[in-house]
Order: C-alpha cells, then sequence, then structure tokens
C-alpha cells in the first residue's frame, strides 16, 4: 500500500506551504517507505504527494505518474489487475514505466472519467487534468483501500489516504465512501460502482453451481499472484485463509512471481502460545507443504501496543481494536522477513453469512439483506483492519473474496443457499465448503475443510480478549463509566473496554470529524444492529465476539445472567479463565478449544 496526499484549489506556494505539505505527507510514510514524491502546479492550484510502497516495477514506477504528454498527473494507492488487458483494448500511448498504476493516467486521456468503471482491483487515486485545470478523485468498490476527504479553512479540497494527514488542516473532514467519484467539473461525489446484486430490494435466484463458484475464486487468487516483490499468505488455519492459500500454493508455479521468488509459498500466522489458529494453521501449511512462519505474542505485548493500533487504524471500534492487534504485531514480524505483500481471507463472511449469527436468520431474504448490509459497512470494519494494520508497517494486503467478478458470481446465488441448516450438516459458508470439497484432487483436509467459524480475535487465543477486558476494568472506573454519556455523547461507550479504547483515541484524534469517522450500534458477534432481532437473547448479551452467539458457538459464553455479564464487565471471565489481579502476561491462563 502507498500514501496519497492531495490538496487542491490552494493559492499559497510559499516554501512554507510547501514544507507543510511535506511534513503532513511524511505522517503517511509507514505506508509508503520506498519513496516519496510531489508534484506542485500553480496555475491548477494543486499539490500531489506520494509516499510509494514498491509492488510493482520497483525501479520505476515512482510516483506521481503521468500521461505521454505529462498533462495528466495522477497519484493512486492500489493495484490494478486488469492493466494489462487494458493495453490491450486502448489505443496506443507512451508509457513512462511498467507501474500497473499508469494505465489510469492513459485510460483518463481516452475516456474521462468513465476510467473508474473500468478499473478492476483495489484503489484510490488522485488525478488532475492540466489541460482544464480540474481534476476527479475515486476508491474502489467496496473501499479496500482507505480514502478521506476534507476541506481547509482557505476553501482547498483536500484527499488523503489516512486522516491523520488532514486532522490538523481541515476544518472538517470525512470517510471518502467507496464506489464514488469525486469530480470538480459537477462539483461533489457521485456512486459509479452500481451493479445489480448491489440493491437489497432484489433477491437473487441463480441456481448454485460448486464449479462455477471454485473457478470464480481460483481466479480471483490468481489475479492477486501479480507481483514483483517477496510475498505470502496470512494463514489461520480457519477456512477462508486456508482456501486463498490452497489455491495459492497450487497456481503458484504457473506464475512469473514463482521464476523469481520459488515456487513454494510462504504463510503466516499469529496467535497466543497454543491457540486455536496456531494448531489449525500448522497443520495446513505441512498439508500445503508451505514454508511456515508462526509468530506467538503475549497478551502484554498486545496491551503494550493498543495506542499505537488506534493510532494507526484511527478507529474506537472494539471488534477492530481486539482483531487489529494480533495482525499488527504480526505485521512487523513479517515485514522483517523482507516480504512486501500478503493474500489474505477478508471479505468471505460478508459475503456467504458467515457468522455464527447468521445460524439465527429467519429467512433467505433476511439473510441476503444482512450480507448486503455487512458488505457495504466492510470499508469501516474489515477492510480498515486488514489495510491499516498491514500498512502500519509497509505491508500490502491483497483481498480475493472481494474481487469484483467473484463477487458478481456468489452475490448472484440465491441465499437460499447460503442459509444455515445443521441438521442437514450446512454449516456456515457450506457452499464455499462444497465448492471445494473435491475428494478426487483435494484441496484441504476435510475437517479443515468443515472447521467452525472463528473470529480473528478469537482464533488467535480466547485469553487476547479476555486479558483486553481485564485491563480495561482497571483503567476505567465504575463513576467514568457511569457518566460516559457525558464524556462521549456521540457513539457513547457503555462497557470499560470500549470506555478505555475511546480515551486513547480521543488523545490521538480529538478532532469532532475523527469521532464522526467510527460507527457505532449495538451488535452480537460482528452483526449489524437490524441482526439482533433474530434472537431475543442476544440483547442481552451483547458483544461482537463470536463467542456471544449464544447456542452457536462451541466455546459460548456463559449464558448465566447477571453474575456472568458482571464478571465480565469486571474482567473476569465467567469460568475463571484469568485471575482479578491486573494483567501482567503470567497471571492468565490458556484455554483450549478442543
Amino acid at each position: 500500500m502507498c500514501g496519497i496526499l492531495a490538496v487542491l484549489g490552494s493559492h499559497d506556494y510559499s516554501p512554507a506551504k510547501r514544507a507543510r505539505i511535506l511534513e503532513l505527507s511524511r505522517r503517511l510514510r509507514h505506508r509508503g517507505p520506498d519513496w516519496s514524491g510531489l508534484f506542485v502546479d500553480e496555475e491548477a492550484g494543486c499539490y500531489l504527494s506520494h509516499e510509494r510502497l514498491a509492488i510493482i516495477d520497483p525501479t520505476s514506477g515512482d510516483q506521481p505518474l503521468y500521461n505521454g504528454s505529462k498533462n495528466i498527473v495522477v497519484a493512486v494507492n492500489g493495484e490494478i489487475y486488469n492493466h494489462e488487458a487494458l493495453k490491450k483494448s486502448m489505443k496506443e500511448h507512451d508509457y513512462h514505466t511498467h507501474s500497473d498504476c499508469e494505465v489510469i493516467a492513459h485510460l483518463y486521456e481516452d475516456v474521462g472519467e468513465e476510467v473508474v468503471g473500468m478499473l478492476d482491483g483495489m484503489f484510490s487515486f488522485v488525478l488532475v487534468d492540466l489541460r482544464d485545470k480540474s481534476f476527479i478523485a475515486a476508491r474502489d468498490p467496496i473501499g479496500i483501500t482507505p480514502l478521506y476527504l476534507g476541506w481547509g479553512n482557505d476553501g482547498a479540497v483536500y484527499f488523503a489516504s489516512e486522516m491523520k494527514a488532514l486532522k490538523d488542516d481541515c476544518e472538517r473532514f470525512e470517510i471518502f465512501p467507496p464506489g464514488h467519484i469525486y469530480s470538480s467539473k459537477s462539483g461533489g461525489l457521485r456512486r459509479y460502482f452500481n451493479p445489480p446484486w448491489y440493491s437489497e430490494s432484489i433477491i437473487p435466484y441463480t441456481p448454485y453451481d460448486p464449479a462455477v463458484l471454485r473457478v470464480a475464486f481460483e481466479k480471483a487468487v490468481i489475479k492477486r499472484l501479480m507481483t514483483d516483490v517477496p510475498f505470502g499468505v496470512l494463514l489461520s488455519g480457519g477456512l477462508d485463509s486456508s482456501l486463498v492459500a490452497t489455491v495459492a500454493s497450487r497456481y503458484l508455479n504457473d506464475t512469473e512471481a514463482a521464476n523469481v521468488w520459488g515456487a513454494q509459498l510462504h504463510t503466516f500466522s499469529v496467535g497466543l502460545k497454543g491457540s486455536p489458529d496456531l494448531r489449525a494453521a500448522k497443520e495446513v501449511a505441512d498439508y500445503l507443504k508451505t514454508n511456515h512462519h508462526e509468530f506467538t505474542f503475549t497478551v502484554q505485548d498486545g496491551l503494550d501496543a493498543i495506542s499505537d493500533v488506534i493510532y494507526h487504524t484511527e478507529t474506537y471500534d472494539v471488534t477492530t481494536i481486539r482483531a487489529s492487534t494480533p495482525m499488527f504485531l504480526m505485521t512487523r514480524k513479517i515485514k522483517a522477513l523482507g516480504v512486501k505483500m500478503v493474500l489474505s481471507g477478508e471479505g468471505s463472511d460478508e459475503i456467504f453469512g458467515g457468522y455464527l449469527y447468521f445460524h439465527k436468520a429467519p429467512s433467505k431474504e433476511e439473510l441476503h439483506k444482512e450480507t448486503l448490509r455487512k458488505i457495504k459497512a466492510l470499508y469501516l470494519y474489515d477492510c480498515l483492519r486488514a489495510n491499516k494494520s498491514t500498512s502500519a508497517w509497509g505491508l500490502e494486503a491483497r483481498v480475493p473474496f472481494l474481487d469484483k467478478d467473484f463477487m458478481t458470481v456468489a452475490m448472484a446465488i440465491d441465499p437460499a443457499e447460503k442459509m444455515i441448516r445443521k441438521d442437514e450438516g450446512r454449516i456456515e459458508k457450506w457452499i464455499m465448503r462444497r465448492a471445494f470439497d473435491t475428494p478426487e484432487n483435494p484441496y484441504l483436509p476435510k475437517h479443515i475443510l468443515y472447521r467452525q467459524k472463528e473470529q480473528f480475535s478469537d482464533g488467535v487465543g480466547y485469553s487476547w480478549i479476555d486479558g483486553l477486558k481485564a485491563h480495561a476494568a482497571h483503567q476505567v472506573t465504575d463513576r467514568m463509566l457511569k457518566h460516559a454519556k457525558h464524556m462521549y455523547p456521540y457513539n457513547t461507550p457503555n462497557t470499560k473496554e470500549a470506555y478505555f479504547y475511546r480515551m486513547i483515541f480521543e488523545k490521538h484524534f480529538p478532532q469532532e470529524s475523527a469521532r464522526m469517522t467510527v460507527p457505532g450500534g449495538p451488535s452480537i458477534a460482528c452483526s449489524t444492529a437490524a441482526a439482533i432481532a433474530w434472537d431475543k437473547a442476544w440483547a442481552d448479551n451483547l458483544d461482537p465476539s463470536g463467542r456471544a452467539a449464544l447456542g452457536v458457538h462451541d466455546a459460548a459464553y456463559h449464558p448465566d445472567a447477571p453474575a456472568a455479564q458482571s464478571n465480565h464487565e469486571k474482567g473476569i471471565s465467567a469460568n475463571n479463565s484469568f485471575s482479578s489481579n491486573p494483567i501482567l502476561g503470567n497471571v492468565l491462563k490458556p484455554q483450549g478449544v478442543y
């Protein structure tokens, strides 16, 4: 991933302003530590700054990038997987680099603002047309890459990959919505991504074909093996990451990357010592014969990193912070090995109804609507986590499940096929499991292919979340929580853990605009607020952990009444898995899942 900062409509071109732009851009350098570039044009009133993570064409692909005559300039954060196909379909252009992102400038020269709908990839970019002094900014359909939009008191419009580059110089800023383009010609935002499956009023009815789904996913993974640098796969041992790993391993030999970096796939896992994910990941890695790297952390390691995690992820959302911390710690280790790109399994649960609360979906219509709500919110949660946790250390994460073509196939399937029917042996994400259940040429061991869903923050070790709650209980008093609505009237925290994260967030980002970028509302096992109505018992057990799905998760929280809830609020597990003393690394007792 790279970092971009753009200031459009500025009238200040003093040395002090240039220095300020460079200073703000430096706040994004963790995203792109390989090179920095700045384009300035007084007539167009623009500054385009770029912090590069070199993945494709490391030697000559520095940004900003230009069209042949250099009157169109663009700064891009992302990867354009169909850049070669686009080049073949376009008229001839003079290219300055072999960067996949340069095609955007040339394509814009041919088709103008329609360029955004023709790109297949993950991207955020700002493009300036020096011919008429206009500009556009755009973000990929799902929001895999982050982008923020702000306004300065001098009338300038700002765009940045992270809000830390905007928070001190913009009077107001907000999240740039996925699937949208901002055009200076029209003076605002418009949605460009409107596939048929995006409407909640249309229930799809395409019959399920395992082979079609399998081939579509294989293509999505293969597409993301485009790289000029060392890479690997994040492997938790769950279904999603294991499918990514097995497909990548199976087809790696056929790629150019294998000729340069070798045909043995590297895989990476993280967890507390003895955690479910570490055991499962090792088993998958052994089966696939990957070069596997296992990283462990302690609860204290995680607690020490919380402030940095919140600074980099720019959120106070409980689920995101729980899951981002192990990913943040693992990424630092991965980068130390010289790896610059990884594939990851985000998006599957949203597409296929994989979270455990989907067991209670009352109908196929409700299930489909909930998957759409989850997909449309990915940019606030899992996409944000996967991107910013890895970009904190200059690592790029690619997500095959959110491939545009794959989603078209997966979201067209009759949602009745996604319904969970335990009496028929159809557990969550059954259609994806069935698609890769090929005994004649197996992709994965059967018990891995049908392993129960674990949320990442749970799978790294149940003591991790329990430890977070205990630590927060010693940082936040009952009186503080009682008066939370007065301290934080917007998105008022209702647990000590949430209050603890909010305090740290406000230290890093005290602006009103900053706190407004974070979503709120009740959740059960990562559900939207609307899905809580599926089970009356959930209303009294609100927690984003998968273990809150009472009657579904094999290691669910004990559904005891008030005492169990009170204990959790105090940081004491209902099954006494750890001490009530302040968390120090050695007070936790590991919990098993098997």
